[in-house]
Parts: C-alpha cells; structure tokens; sequence
C-alpha cells in the first residue's frame, strides 16, 4: 500500500503528540531535579547537581530504596516459583476448572489496587500477622504473579509436548523432564517476567500503603515528602532515579522477550 504524504505527516504528527503526552512531564521532573531553588518555578534560573548529594545522604531516602529493592526481590522470587507452577499445570494438563483457574490468575492485575491492598490489609489484621517486609512482599506478590504466569503460559504454548514426552519415554520422572528439558526453553521467559515483575514492585504504591505499615519503600517516601516544600528538590532526585530504574528492566524485558520471538542467540528458539 502506498502511503501519500499527507498520511505520513499525519502519522508522524500523532506519534509526536502521543510521546509528547507521555514524556514531556517526566521531562519536566528530571529538570527540576537540577534546580538550584527550594521552589518550583518555571523557567528555571540557575542550574545545579547539590540536591543530588543531599539525596544520596538522606538515611530516610537511603532506607526506603534499601527496603524497596528487598520487597521486589522478595516478591520477584516468589512469583517465579508459584507462576511458573501454576502455567505449568494450566498449560500440561487438562482438569476441571481450568479455564477458571487461568481467569483468577489474571483478575488481581485487573483489579483497583486500592481493594486488593484493603482486603489484604483486613486479612492481616483478621489473622493477626504484623506489618513489615513479609507483607509487602505478599501484597506485591498477588500482581507480579500474574506477569510471571502470562510469560510462561505464552512460552509454553509454544513449545513443543513431544520433547517432555520423549523424556518421560527415555525415562526421566517429572523434575528431570522439568530441569533439563522444559526450563532451558523458558527460562528467556521466566527471566523477562521477572525483570518486568520486580520493576512493577518497585514502583508499587497503593498496594504498599495497606500493607507497609509504618515502614517506607521509595515511592511511599516519595509520596509522604510531596507536598512539604523544603523536601520538593529530594523528591524530584528521587523520581529521576526510580525514572532510569523503572527503564532498565523493562528494556532488559524487552530485549529478552524480542530476542525470544525472532528466534537470535540468547533467545529460546
């Protein structure tokens, strides 16, 4: 089909709008993370890199990244291995209620953060468990699951049964099959869900704020310090940092998931 070149300026023309929308505020943080002034004011007078070293020596700052990075590791690893069991049995095996297993799997990613962090929030209090590390992690745990499982669920169907089924024949049992013969094959999937699910805990804040408790990850910090003037500069410093943090698993992600699909070295064929 021959485009004419009024399509392509039009074109061309809503693909600059619609980066625009999306990244121009973002712009906008990362330069004021580099005004010399307590206050917020456009357009910026003077330039400087300060507030930069009084974020890094913070402690508030410094204990709410160290938390954050333990809560998505925490809940990275726990969505691997219950999502990675759960597109096992969905995707190898036919049982009733399948079609609605693989349903609620995928409904916490669909549903307001806000309830999922309120029932949450209940539960803990109903069966006494203390708010900390563990229930974020939990409470994280609930979304990145979902990420884990799509992964998996997709790199399976494409995969071929009769590899596992020769294995089972040579005799193999189901752990063996698993180890040398399914997870070479997914693990590209298994590392990109992963990567994906620990950038969504770590950015996660409606979901912390039920179940932190008195504890702060980054984002949570980040939200408490928002609207007091004197912590505005740190703030912005912050958002930049969690900016380049949130792009570095999801390009990672990316690279992996694409290098899968076309079948390049690195990527499951």
């Amino acid at each position: 089909m021959v485009e004419s070149r009024l399509t392509r300026i039009f074109l061309r023309l809503g693909a600059g709008v619609t980066l625009a929308f999306i990244y121009v505020p973002l712009f906008l943080i990362a330069l004021y993370a580099f005004n010399e002034s307590v206050t917020q004011s456009w357009p910026i007078d003077n330039y400087s890199t300060k507030w930069f070293s009084v974020a890094y020596h913070d402690e508030g700052v410094r204990d709410a990244l160290k938390l954050s990075v333990l809560a998505a590791l925490g809940a990275t690893v726990v969505a691997i291995v219950l999502g990675t069991l759960i597109s096992l049995a969905v995707s190898r095996y036919r049982f009733f209620g399948r079609e609605t297993v693989s349903l609620v799997i995928i409904l916490p990613l669909a549903l307001p953060g806000i309830i999922t962090g309120l029932a949450l929030q209940t539960t803990y209090t109903t069966v006494g468990i203390d708010f900390g590390l563990a229930t974020i992690i939990i409470g994280h745990a609930t979304f990145c699951i979902v990420v884990i499982y799509n992964n998996a669920a997709a790199r399976l169907r494409r995969l071929a049964g009769s590899l596992e089924e020769a294995s089972y024949d040579l005799g193999a049992d189901a752990f063996q099959t698993f180890r040398f013969v399914t997870f070479p094959q997914m693990r590209t999937a298994l590392l990109a869900g992963g990567l994906l699910a620990f950038g969504l805990s770590f950015d996660e804040v409606i979901v912390t704020i039920f179940t932190a408790g008195a504890q702060q990850t980054l984002p949570i910090w980040m939200y408490a310090n928002l609207f007091r003037p004197v912590e505005q500069p740190k703030v912005n410093v912050v958002a930049l940092f969690v900016i380049f943090a949130s792009i570095i698993p999801v390009y990672l992600a990316q690279r992996l998931s694409g290098g899968a699909a076309r079948g390049v070295p690195g990527g499951e064929r």
